[in-house]
C-alpha cells in the first residue's frame, strides 16, 4: 500500500488512501491491511507502538476464511488505541478515552434482539423500585465463540427477593445466558423460578441488552398464579438492571415498575445497541418441527434426572409447571453427562408444550447448551457449541426427540438426525 498520508496524520473519516495504481481504498479496509502487518509481524509499518491485543494475536493464515473479520473485530478493540485511525467509536463512547456516557440515556436494543421494548428500555431508575434478587452463582460456563457471539453461561446457586410488595428465594439451578461482542455490546437471556414466602412459585424470563458491559439493561417477564397475590405482575411494565460481581461470585437483580416512565427517544437521549457483522441472530423462540420431518439415524440417548416439580399454575397466558433437572447422562455420538441447572419449563396449557433448557458436558470437557421443546408428540432439540469444536455440527442440524419415557431418577429421550 502506497499512503497519501501516514496514520497519524489521518483525521477524516470520509479520507482515503490509494493503492499501487490508484484505486481508492476505503479507512476500514487500509486500517485492515495495517493490522495484517502488525499481526503478522508484530511491529507498526507506520512506527506506532503495537498494543497488546496484537502483540497476543497470534499469526493466523493469510487465507483463513474469517481472517478479515478477525482484522475488522481487531480494528474495533484497538480505536482507543488509535483514535486518528479514521473509525469512529461507537455511539455513547467518548473516542480516545473509552468512557461510557449511555448510562442515565434511554437504551435502544438491537433489531435481532428487541428485549420487549424495541423502541428503547428506559433508564430504570425512573420508574419505582419492584424487587432486588441477590443471588449467589453456582458455576461459570465460559463456552467461547458460538454462532452467536462470545457465550458465557452461569448458573444461580440461589438467592434472595426483598421489595416492599414481595419477598422470597430464587431457587437453585437458574440460568443466565450471555453474549458478548467486540465492540462491548451485550446480549443477554436469563430463566429463574422464584418462591414467595407464602410458597408460590413465580416463573421469570428475562431479555437483556447493553451498548457497554457496565450497563446490562433487561426487561423481565413473569408468570404468576393468576389465583395468587402475586398476580399484578403478569400485566406489570418493568425494567432493571443486571450486575455481576465474579470475584464476589454474585449476581443482582434490580427491577422497577416503568409503565409511568415517558419516554421519546432522540439522537441525544438515546443510545442504540449495535454488534458486528458475521454472527447469527440467537433466537427468543424454540425451533418448530414441520410435518413432514422424521426421524433418521440416532444421535445420542439421555437419561435426565429430576427433582419434585414447583407448578406455578394458571397465569392468564399459560399453565406453567417447572421440573428442575439434577444431572444425567449422554451416550451414542456424544458422550458425556447432564449438569444440574435448568430445568423443563413446561406449559399445561391445551395443546401443552415442552420447553426444556439444560447443559450437556461432554466427556472431553465441552459445554454444550441444548433446548428440546415443542408439542409432546413433536420435540425438536436445537444445540448450541462452540463453532471451532468438534460439535459444531450442532449448531446448523436438525434433530427430533422422542417423548420423554420413564428413566433412572426422571426421564430418558432418544434424539434423532431429522430426514424428511
Amino acid at each position: 500500500m502506497i499512503y497519501n498520508k501516514e496514520m497519524p496524520g489521518m483525521t477524516d473519516q470520509g479520507e482515503v488512501f490509494k493503492d499501487v495504481i490508484g484505486h481508492p481504498t476505503e479507512p476500514v479496509i487500509a486500517l485492515n491491511a495495517y493490522l495484517h502487518f502488525a499481526v503478522m509481524y508484530g511491529v507498526s509499518p507506520v512506527g506506532l507502538p503495537v498494543p497488546g491485543i496484537l502483540k497476543n494475536a497470534g499469526k493466523p493464515e493469510y487465507r483463513e476464511e474469517n481472517f478479515n473479520r478477525a482484522l475488522q473485530e481487531l480494528a474495533w478493540k484497538t480505536v482507543i488505541d488509535y483514535p486518528q485511525s479514521g473509525l469512529k467509536a461507537q455511539a455513547g463512547v467518548t473516542q480516545g478515552e473509552g468512557e461510557y456516557t449511555g448510562m442515565e440515556k434511554i437504551l435502544i436494543p438491537h433489531k435481532s434482539w428487541q428485549c420487549g421494548m424495541a423502541d428503547g428500555i428506559p433508564v430504570p431508575e425512573q420508574g419505582k423500585p419492584v424487587l432486588v434478587a441477590d443471588m449467589k452463582l453456582d458455576q461459570t460456563y465460559n463456552m467461547g465463540r458460538t454462532p452467536y457471539g462470545d457465550r458465557v453461561v452461569y448458573v444461580v446457586k440461589g438467592g434472595t427477593i426483598t421489595g416492599e410488595k414481595i419477598k422470597g428465594s430464587v431457587m437453585f439451578g437458574g440460568l443466565d445466558f450471555q453474549l458478548s461482542f467486540s465492540n462491548g455490546a451485550m446480549e443477554v437471556e436469563e430463566i429463574f423460578v422464584l418462591q414467595a414466602d407464602d410458597g408460590k412459585y413465580i416463573y421469570l424470563r428475562i431479555a437483556g441488552a447493553a451498548a457497554d458491559p457496565s450497563d446490562v439493561r433487561i426487561v423481565p417477564e413473569f408468570e404468576a398464579s393468576s389465583a395468587s397475590s402475586h398476580s399484578w405482575l403478569n400485566t406489570g411494565k418493568f425494567a432493571g438492571r443486571r450486575e455481576l460481581d465474579l470475584k464476589a461470585g454474585t449476581m443482582k437483580i434490580s427491577i422497577f415498575d416503568v409503565s409511568k416512565v415517558a419516554m421519546k427517544p432522540d439522537e441525544v437521549n438515546s443510545i442504540r445497541v449495535s454488534k458486528p457483522s458475521g454472527f447469527q441472530d440467537q433466537s427468543w423462540d424454540y425451533r418448530r418441527a414441520s410435518m413432514d420431518e422424521k426421524q433418521g439415524e440416532l444421535l445420542i440417548k439421555e437419561n435426565v434426572t429430576l427433582s419434585p416439580g414447583q407448578m406455578v399454575g394458571e397465569t392468564g397466558r399459560s399453565n406453567r409447571n417447572i421440573i428442575p433437572i439434577t444431572g444425567g447422562t449422554v451416550s451414542g455420538k456424544i458422550e458425556g453427562k447432564v449438569l444440574a441447572a435448568g430445568a423443563d419449563y413446561q406449559n399445561l396449557s391445551n395443546p401443552a408444550t415442552i420447553d426444556a433448557r439444560y447443559l450437556w458436558q461432554t466427556s472431553d470437557g465441552e459445554v454444550i447448551i441444548v433446548r428440546n421443546a415443542g408439542g409432546f408428540g413433536k420435540l425438536a432439540p436445537t444445540f448450541e457449541a462452540r463453532v471451532d469444536s468438534k460439535y459444531a455440527y450442532l449448531n446448523n442440524g436438525l434433530y427430533l426427540s422422542s417423548p420423554p419415557g420413564m428413566g433412572s431418577g426422571g426421564v430418558s429421550l432418544t434424539f434423532y438426525e431429522s430426514v424428511k
